[in-house]
């Protein structure tokens, strides 16, 4: 496989990956704040954003008061 080939591999996974994310964002119940904001990470920064929506956005817990 040439160089090339494993780039364009590399980039085509990485835009699936962005375009689940954004559909998960989208299609959560969070509030706008939330979808916009992680949404512009994601756009701007793709596989940074990725990286740090995996980390820091993707399972939101709620307390609840027992």
């Amino acid at each position: 496989m040439e160089f090339a080939s494993v780039g364009t591999l590399f980039g085509l996974v990485i835009f699936i990956l962005d375009i689940i994310a954004l559909f998960q964002i989208l299609s959560s119940p969070s509030s706008m704040l939330y979808k916009v904001g992680w949404s512009l990470v994601i756009l701007l920064l793709p596989l940074v954003g990725l990286i740090l929506y995996a980390i820091f956005g993707g399972v939101r817990t709620t307390r609840v008061n027992a």
